[in-house]
Order: C-alpha cells, then structure tokens, then sequence
C-alpha cells in the first residue's frame, strides 16, 4: 500500500495528514474509478472534468499529486502540465494517455511530468507510477532543503568572516586616529557625505555599501606620514606635501590584502586624489580612468576638508562656499556628474553640514 501520510516530503507535519490529489479527466467513469482508488489508498481526492476547472481548483488549494489525462476539451493536459509546473512547481504530475499516444507521454515528461500511465491501465501500474512519482518529487524537495539550509550556513560564516575583517580595520582605523585625531571625524563625515552623493546616483546597493566602507578607510595610509608632518600647524612644505600625498598609494598596500573582496573600497584608497585633468596622484589617472566610487570620494573628501578647519589651513569655509568652489573645479579636478549629484542632493535638502563631534568615532560598517 502506498504510503500517502509521508511520501508528501511537504515539511515536519506533512505525516499529520494525507497527500492532496487531483483527478482530472473529462470522462467521468474513469475519473471516478480514479478518485476511488487514490482514496483506497489513503489519498484527500479532489475532481476536474477539465484543464480549466483544474486549475480553478489549484486556485482554491494547490495540491501535491495531479493525475491527469491529456487529450480533453479547453483546455488539454499538456497545457495544464505547463502551467502547474509554472504557478505550482512542487506538485507532482502523473499524465494519462491512451496507448496510442505514448509519444505525447513522452513530451509530457519533457515539460516536466513525473510519469505517465498509457490506458487501459491496472490497479497495480497506478500504484507503482504514483509512488515512484511521490519519492521523486520528495527527493527534489529535500534537495532544495539541502541547498537552502547550505545557502544560510555559508551566509552565517560570510558574515563572521566580514566581522573579523572589519575588526581588523577598525584596528588599523583607530591606529590612526591615536596619529591624528582629525581624520577620526574627518573619514566619518566623508562616508556620509559619499553616500548620499552615491544614494542621488541611483548606485546599486552593494556599490553604495562600499562607497561607505571606502570613504572611512580611505585616508589609512596616513599610518604611514610623519607625525611632525601629520600634525604641523603652519603650512606644509612643497617636500611636506608631497610626503603627505603618498598616503593613497600606502593605504592601497595596507589594505589590499584585507579589501580583496571589496574592490570599491580599495579603489577608493588608492584613487581618492586622481584628478579628471590626470594631475592627481597616484597614478596620475585621468576622466572616466579614474574609478566612479574615487571620484565621488574626492568631492566628498574636498568638501568635508574645506569645511573643517585643517591645522595648516587659515579658515573655514561656509558649505554652500565649499560647494561653489567644488562647482568651479569641473572638469579640472572634479567630475562633472559627480558634482551635478552633489548639487541635486544640496538643492533637494538631502546634503546639509555634519555636525562634527570633538569625540566622534569611526564606526566601520558593512
């Protein structure tokens, strides 16, 4: 006897109750001697006289087992086969056709039938078909467990290795910060204000999340300036500044080992005083050579500076000022649709000044 309380592979309960069935076929007689046996064997039965009907039927409850005959008035079998198997994938389809149509059977099982009986069939045929129609489609579900319960472990150790990445950056953020204090709400403020010129770019999601990365990290090869250079009140030096300018390249090597996953954050280390001119450092890149995620760090690095009063600088500039003179510099040092995307977020009330916190943190976040 078939086992219709636990071939359903429906989930922990499908034991608690009988496999789901629906007959379908315009004779009624043989629909009838159909229902009788499936019920015999333990089966919930339901009818349709016809593809129509059947999936009206579905419509109202979906079921786990379709026996079905092929050639019909409306709507044929095979019609109803493509359609179940669209709307309905996990029911298990039985097709019926007559002898002569084992060819037709045989397209059946190419669009995605289980099994099929040719008439007249025997009591015994229809129990073997069935089951072995019912242990297919329970494998098949157990195998999509499988896979999704694997998708959600390899997630869970993707996000504890992330974790420990991040950690290791924090390290090296906070490393710097012990340098200069500056960059500590400096890195903050430019993720910001990259993400949201990134958000009125309409960028991916994934992008946006690695412009924010980029834009806290994107000034860690000051790991490696001099500390009288770092923290010089007066005015650098042409020597100084260029000392100072080979903080890109320095945080590029720092993170590359740790970034690999992440090559937008990585470009925006290494790339983030490349000018559009190709005067910029350290590659001297230039225009559309100069990674999108860099260029928009560079506006957002320029406009936090210019608006934070940095130790060798005399004043602080007003934020509309700043974004003026980012406006003056298209196209020499700035992107064009960069700064088209500042100037639509400034004007529509999404960019607005920071508030900067002598105590604020750099919180590196996915």
């Amino acid at each position: 006897m078939i086992n219709a309380l636990t071939t359903s592979g429906a989930g922990p309960d499908a034991a608690a109750s009988p496999i789901e069935c629906l007959v379908v076929d315009d004779e009624p007689r043989l629909r009838h001697v159909l229902v009788r046996l499936m019920e015999a064997e333990g089966y919930r039965c339901r009818e349709a006289n016809d593809g129509e009907e059947a999936l009206a039927r579905m419509e109202e409850r979906p079921v786990q087992l379709l026996l079905s005959d092929v050639r019909m008035p409306r709507m044929d079998g095979l019609e109803l086969l493509r359609r179940v198997r669209a709307r309905w994938p996990d029911t298990a389809a039985v097709m019926i056709t007559a002898v002569a149509d084992v060819e037709v059977g045989v397209s059946c099982l190419g669009a995605g039938a289980m099994d099929y009986l040719t008439k007249p069939f025997h009591f015994e045929e229809v129990r073997a078909r069935v089951q072995q129609a019912l242990d297919k489609r329970r494998l098949i579900l157990e195998n999509q467990s499988y896979h999704m319960h694997l998708e959600a472990r390899v997630a869970v150790q993707a996000r504890r290795i992330e974790e420990l990445f991040l950690a290791g950056v924090q390290a090296l953020v906070e490393a710097l910060e012990v340098k200069d204090a500056y960059t500590r709400g400096h890195s903050v403020r430019v993720s910001q204000y990259a993400e949201i010129i990134a958000r009125t770019m309409d960028l991916d999601a994934e992008v946006v999340r690695q412009i924010r990365l980029g834009g806290h990290v994107h000034d860690i090869g000051k790991i490696g300036v001099r500390e009288s250079v770092l923290n010089k009140p007066d005015v650098l030096t042409v020597e100084e500044y260029h000392h100072i300018m080979t903080h890109p390249a320095t945080g590029w090597r720092i993170l590359a080992p740790l970034l690999g996953d992440t090559p937008i954050a990585l470009n925006i280390v290494r790339s983030h005083h490349e000018r559009v001119d190709g005067t910029g450092v350290p590659d001297g890149l230039r225009g559309d050579e100069i990674p999108l995620e860099a260029r928009i760090v560079a506006v957002a690095d320029a406009l936090d500076a210019m608006t934070s009063g940095r130790r060798y600088r005399h004043s602080e500039y007003a934020f509309e000022g700043a974004i003026h003179e980012i406006e003056e510099n298209v196209g020499t040092q700035f992107d064009r649709r960069v700064v088209a995307a500042l100037l639509r977020a400034y004007d529509r009330g999404d960019l607005r000044p920071i508030r900067k916190h002598a105590d604020a943190h750099v919180a590196v976040s996915l």
